[in-house]
């Protein structure tokens, strides 16, 4: 195989996929991004202040723990949790969040906005931007707001002005078409976290580079455990911020799968699902060229999951190339299996998953006990479950 380049083009393809597909107003803002970005990668000052920022404020580097008992009971691989849940505001989102706030310092950009599905990228805006006094906005779907109404607390409390969004389907898609068209207002005094790999141009290259601590981590603190890299490694992928930022350092090491699991929801049937690459097509949502789902005339189709987080049309563009590329396996599971693995691992771990955790562990769940027990296998547990609780009690019937 040979070696993958780190770097999309200077207009931001990764392949076919990515680019800039925004209104002319945005495109002066995201070449000042790109360019400021370029900028301050460069600088060993900026690459300081991010580290500190996330070492002291935020709580890296995270544990990679081995999780014994899940292990024994499953049978086969080793099995390790990537401990993002343990961060500052419960996961890697605060990751990006710190990176992007400095840029915005950096630009001297006062307003904060930021859409949110989960609620955990809305939290972590929110905290940066409580941080360093600013401004700050967060659109959030309707239905994501009653199902993740802790967050939604959580947000104001830090002092963010919560923006319910009632159009369409009241989800994460709306909330960041609303958004948008904020940025496009407010073009000139107001900073757009966006939170995931996805995106026009610099987005997805810049989230992915300020996410990528997770799998150098990883690589570390694997090598140093068990003298040997894993045989894989398993993420959920919703816009895919979590899953490129712990494969990344391993993308030409061949012999590690790379394993990313999107929300299956109900079924693979239009409307049931958000398996890009199960039921989608190429198309361009939102700024970017990817993979969406979409029917035969491009209209977006409606989605579903049991995680707010993974409830979304397109993936990554990065994604979709690295899958062309077959160098990153895509599945899914079901929200039953998510909702089995969110039980499982709290009941055997003492550990509660965020569900779009869960259905990366729901995939470990089938594959560890097919695996031999010298090999090693990697979960990136990306956000804990607090948030979800409610939710989950009410479909488990927990007394």
């Amino acid at each position: 195989m040979q070696k993958l380049q780190s770097q999309p083009d200077k207009q931001g393809h990764f392949g076919p996929y990515g680019g800039m597909f925004v209104p002319e107003t945005l495109m002066t803002a995201l070449k000042e991004l790109a360019a400021e970005y370029d900028r301050a990668s460069k600088e060993p000052k900026f690459k300081r202040d991010l580290a500190c920022y996330l070492n002291e404020y935020a709580g890296r580097p995270t544990r990679l723990y081995f999780a014994e008992r899940l292990t024994r009971e499953l049978g086969g691989a080793r099995i390790y949790l990537k401990r993002e849940d343990l961060l500052h505001t419960g996961a890697h989102k605060i990751n990006n969040c710190l990176g992007q706030i400095l840029l915005a310092q950096r630009m001297g950009k006062r307003r904060i906005i930021a859409e949110t599905g989960a609620g955990q990228h809305g939290v972590a805006t929110a905290t940066v931007a409580a941080m360093f006094g600013c401004e700050c906005v967060i659109y959030m779907g309707e239905v994501d707001m009653a199902r993740q109404a802790l967050n939604v607390y959580r947000m104001r409390l830090l002092g963010a002005k919560v923006v319910g969004v009632s159009a369409g389907q009241r989800t994460l898609k709306e909330a960041i078409s609303e958004a948008m068209r904020d940025w496009t207002t407010n073009v000139r005094t107001t900073h757009y976290i966006l939170g995931s790999a996805l995106g026009s141009h610099p987005y997805p290259m810049m989230v992915r580079d300020f996410q990528s601590c997770i799998g150098r981590e990883a690589r570390r603190q694997i090598l140093k455990k068990e003298g040997k890299l894993p045989a894989a490694i398993i993420a959920c992928v919703g816009g895919g911020s979590n899953s490129i930022g712990i494969f990344h350092a391993f993308l030409n090491d061949k012999k590690v799968r790379l394993i990313g699991v999107e929300a299956g929801g109900r079924g693979i049937q239009p409307g049931d699902h958000a398996a890009r690459f199960a039921g989608g097509s190429l198309g361009v949502l939102q700024g970017t060229r990817t993979f969406v789902l979409q029917n035969a005339d491009g209209q977006i189709e409606l989605t579903h999951s049991v995680s707010a987080g993974l409830d979304y049309a397109a993936v990554g563009p990065e994604h979709a190339w690295l899958r062309d590329l077959k160098r990153i396996e895509y599945t899914y599971a079901l929200d039953d299996e998510a909702l089995r693995a969110f039980r499982f691992l709290a009941e055997k771990e003492g550990i509660i998953p965020a569900l779009e955790s869960a259905h990366a562990v729901a995939h470990a769940m089938k594959l560890a006990p097919k695996m031999r027990k010298n090999q090693v296998v990697i979960v990136n547990l990306s956000g804990r479950g607090d948030k979800d609780v409610q939710q989950a009690a009410g479909i488990l019937k927990l007394e």
